[in-house]
Parts: structure tokens; C-alpha cells; sequence
């Protein structure tokens, strides 16, 4: 299974746009963090995380020309902004055929795709516009895409926002929590790789700081660790990135992690 890190960074980005801090000013590409996106590739199927206002580019500098399903967690526009460029990949071998995306979240996330993106369901659609096929799920019960079992783990944002972390196989994937039930907890027992959001050092009302991230991972006992949805206030990579505990790891945009192997640079990449 091999995990990369598309994005790691909060609504905003890093840098932030007009900001002059040591973190938006720095040289070192590790600190510039896309909306935080995922892929994961594992049997053949190719997933992706999350699909905010940074998806094109994303995708763009993967260099991959077919997914096989998107998994949305929650219905903020950092992650879901993006989904207009699924088309992209419905037309990529067009004649003879279009690909509709399979999108999966749960009933209130797919509503506000519906919404948001009204156009792409309409009985009399205009052209060109994307093609989406959309799956709503229990999040108390696994599902599979294309043979692979997945399994939500719920959460809350805040108190009005749930949340939907997934685990596939040795991975664990959360962004965007604050809190978890214990019974959610129990779901990633025995994961290999766990890769949960931590904002920034101070409290935050909506999202898990980093003494929270590193609270519920100590819970986990992954192997290895790696905290995501970072913000500018987080710091600079290398200066925050060793006072972290073993085994626990600043995720990084283009980071790609053999999941029971090696990490190594996104050879960007070009997967076909």
C-alpha cells in the first residue's frame, strides 16, 4: 500500500495569502501546504481523500490519469471545493468512453455536493459538466470500493460538524477532528500507519492541537505517525519536525509512504 500526501495544510494554505511570517516566507518547500488531500493506491485501486480548491493542481502534479473513487470526510469547501475537476478524468480517454467518479461520504456531506454542485445533476445537463456518481454511506458499517474494504471512523468537527475518518487495511486516515467516542477509537486498533490533523500548538475550538493529536496517537500505538491539516501557526518544518516524539512525523506536501516500508519524495511521478 502506498500512501501520498497531497496537501497538508489548513483551509487557508501555507503560505497565507499577505502573511510575512518565518513559515509563509520560508524557502524550505515542506513548509507550502496545500488543502489538505490524500491518495492512496493499494491492490490496484487508486483512492483519493478529499477533493478541496487545490484538487487540479494536485492531480496535475501527480501526473495520474485514472482514479477509482474519492472519499470525501466532511462538506467544508477545503474539501470539497475542488470536484468540478473530476471531469478531467471523465473524458481522459474520450471517444469512445466517459468515466463517472464514484464519490463516497456520508448523507450530509453528499448533500451539499448536490447543492453545491446542482449543475452536474440535472435532468438536462450542459456539456462538459462533471460526471459523478455518488455513493452515501453508513459510517457504522464498513464498504467496499472496487474490492477494498474500508472502514469509517466517525468524529466531530465541532459540536454543529461530524466528521468521517477512514481506515483501509494497516491505514488510518483523520482530519478535521477535535473529538472521537472511544468505540471510534477501538476501529483503529492494530493500524500500521495513522495520519491525524493538528492545527497548531495553541487550542483550537474545531480542530485537534498538536498535544491532542499526539494524546490520541499515544491511544493508537501506530507504528508510525503523521500529523496533517497543519496551519503556518505549527511552525517550520525544521525546527518543529525534531521536537516531535519518535516515530511521530510532520507530513508534507509530495511525501509518499510505502505503508509497512520506506518514505521517500512523490516521484511526481508520473503514474499512469
Amino acid at each position: 500500500m502506498k500512501l501520498t500526501f497531497l496537501g497538508t495544510g489548513t483551509s487557508q494554505g501555507v503560505p497565507v495569502i499577505g502573511c510575512r511570517c518565518a513559515v509563509c516566507t520560508s524557502d524550505d518547500r515542506r513548509d507550502r501546504r496545500l488543502r489538505t488531500s490524500a491518495m492512496v493506491e493499494t491492490r490496484g485501486v487508486r483512492l483519493i481523500i478529499d477533493a478541496g480548491p487545490d484538487f487540479r493542481y494536485q492531480m496535475l502534479r501527480t501526473g495520474v490519469r485514472h482514479i477509482d473513487g474519492i472519499l470525501l470526510t466532511h462538506e467544508h469547501k477545503d474539501h470539497i471545493g475542488g470536484l468540478d475537476d473530476v471531469r478531467a478524468f471523465n473524458f481522459v480517454d474520450y471517444p469512445p468512453t466517459i468515466h463517472r467518479v464514484d464519490i463516497y461520504a456520508a448523507p450530509r456531506t453528499l448533500a451539499c455536493v448536490r447543492k453545491d454542485f446542482d449543475y452536474a445533476f440535472e435532468q438536462d445537463k450542459y456539456r462538459g459538466v462533471p460526471e459523478i456518481e455518488l455513493h452515501e454511506i453508513d459510517v457504522s458499517r464498513p464498504f467496499t470500493v472496487c474490492g477494498v474494504e474500508i472502514i469509517p471512523v466517525s468524529g466531530h468537527h465541532s459540536e454543529r460538524f461530524t466528521v468521517t475518518g477512514y481506515r483501509i487495511g494497516p491505514l488510518a486516515y483523520l482530519t478535521d477532528f477535535k473529538t472521537i467516542e472511544d468505540a471510534e477509537v477501538e476501529k483503529l486498533a492494530g493500524v500500521d500507519t495513522l495520519v491525524v490533523n493538528a492545527l497548531r500548538f495553541k487550542e483550537h475550538p474545531s480542530h485537534f492541537n498538536v498535544a491532542e493529536a499526539l494524546a490520541l496517537i499515544r491511544r493508537v500505538a501506530p507504528r508510525v505517525a503523521y500529523l496533517t491539516h497543519m496551519s503556518h501557526e505549527i511552525g517550520r518544518y525544521a525546527e518543529t519536525e525534531p521536537t516531535l516524539p519518535a516515530g511521530v512525523h510532520l507530513a508534507w506536501d509530495g511525501l509518499c509512504v510505502e505503508i509497512g516500508g520506506k518514505e521517500s519524495e512523490s516521484t511526481t511521478e508520473k503514474q499512469q
